[in-house]
């Protein structure tokens, strides 16, 4: 078991690294925890996207296979969700280029979810997105109309 600040205290460990970076004492950081926290970051950023994109999917797949439960909470989830991912994608701009693979990532998830909440069979919906990134953020856009 290892006795590190890192494994035993991980806020007090942040501080520490964060105070000797600042300090420009490289040599007494824990270089290879930073780096390894650093790609940590990335890639919850990338989980953000992808989990936007599920309840954003699963919303609008809802909308277009079942209008006739079509409703207000259904229509603040799906734009809440259009301004958060636009956000995020503003604050991470590099994630645009993951955007295809989230976004097929995502749909399988939402296909998932919104079977589950409708009730109405996985095969009802397409085997892949049908929308356009384009589409998805459209605050015009509401798949069968509104």
């Amino acid at each position: 078991m290892s006795n590190t600040l890192y494994d035993q205290d991980f806020f007090a460990w942040a501080n520490e690294q964060a105070r000797l970076l600042r300090a420009g004492r490289l040599s007494e950081a824990d270089i290879e925890h930073i780096a390894e926290e650093i790609e940590s970051m990335g890639r919850a950023e990338k989980r953000e996207l992808v989990n936007r994109l599920i309840v954003l999917l699963q919303h609008l797949l809802k909308w277009q296979f079942q209008p006739g439960h079509r409703g207000s909470s259904w229509e603040a989830t799906i734009s809440v969700q259009r301004h958060a991912l636009e956000r995020h994608l503003d604050d991470n701009p590099s994630l645009k280029s993951a955007l295809p693979v989230a976004i097929e990532q995502a749909y399988r998830d939402a296909v998932i979810e919104a079977a589950g909440e409708t009730g109405l069979p996985r095969k009802t919906f397409p085997v892949s997105c049908p929308w356009t990134f384009d589409q998805i953020m459209n605050e015009a856009f509401w798949p069968g109309h509104r």
